[in-house]
């Protein structure tokens, strides 16, 4: 099962909305949602390279810890309103499973610090789809991908959570390693899954099919259907279709089977999804 789910926040206005679709997924498994807000210290917020007496420093030092203060009680107070609307029990520690709870934890220093100290115990990262307009969630997404070892869950922007999450979960599925690590740490989602779709091309000639991947999860009493695509061109495009063709709401796959800035630079299947997903996106790596 997903016991622990960490979100890491900050100001960027997307929390609410990884908070709201962790917490589709918390009532399904009875989880505990844990928001790491990343508090900037204030001597980040000095002016770089620039000598300050050491009165005016001291004084701008306390102003940002005022401020710092100031945004913490006031993201605090939205979560715990966030959280009634969600139906979730605002409290520090889980409560064994019987129902979805959410906590609150503040750390300071840089997100992709906090991300790598508390995501290496999470059953599940939430963050944010990146915005490439705004050059804003990347560094988050690279750093839970590849500083943690565990699964996360990219939350696509502009779209509303739905009350249930996790119901018609895709599997992307190649014979990779990357894949086959997908599979084995999304085992908890897939088996509360009401219907799980294995999505191949064909293309595994020297791996694991994926009628041995069917085969494996029914080992572990999950019942999984195949679904077939034409494999040339643009898989990543034809993944995120065929998932909506299906009526999915969620799709797990392995990430960056070539390093992340080659696929970023040249383009690549997982970069696809990062860029283009309108759905909620498992990914590990």
């Amino acid at each position: 099962m997903i016991r622990k789910i960490l979100v890491p926040v900050r100001g960027d206005g997307k929390g609410d909305n990884v908070i709201a679709h962790a917490a589709a997924l918390a009532h399904r498994n009875k989880s505990h949602i844990v928001i790491a807000h990343c508090r900037a210290r204030p001597q980040d917020m000095l002016p770089y390279g620039v000598p300050l007496p050491a009165m005016f420093r001291k004084q701008m030092l306390k102003q940002a810890e005022e401020l710092a203060d100031t945004e913490e009680e006031s993201m605090k107070r939205e979560l715990q309103a966030l959280a009634e609307k969600l139906d979730l029990t605002f409290q520090d520690v889980p409560n064994g499973g019987e129902t979805a709870t959410v906590g609150w934890v503040e750390e300071a220093g840089k997100m992709v610090d906090v991300i790598r100290r508390h995501g290496r115990l999470a059953d599940l990262i939430a963050v944010p789809q990146p915005d490439v307009d705004r050059n804003l969630g990347a560094n988050s997404l690279k750093a839970a991908l590849f500083r943690t070892g565990r699964p996360v869950l990219m939350v696509p922007n502009g779209v509303e959570a739905p009350t249930e999450l996790g119901r018609h979960v895709t599997v992307a599925w190649n014979g990779s390693l990357e894949a086959s690590k997908a599979v084995t740490m999304a085992l908890p989602v897939l088996r509360s899954a009401a219907r799980v779709t294995v999505l191949s091309s064909g293309g595994e000639p020297v791996s694991a099919t994926a009628e041995d991947l069917v085969a494996y999860l029914a080992a572990h009493d999950i019942d999984a259907a195949i679904h077939r695509f034409e494999g040339s061109g643009k898989v990543g495009k034809a993944l995120l279709a065929a998932s909506a063709e299906l009526g999915a709401d969620m799709l797990v796959m392995g990430a960056y089977g070539d390093s992340h800035e080659k696929e970023t630079i040249f383009g690549g299947n997982t970069q696809h999804i990062v860029d283009h997903a309108r759905m909620p996106v498992i990914l590990v790596h």
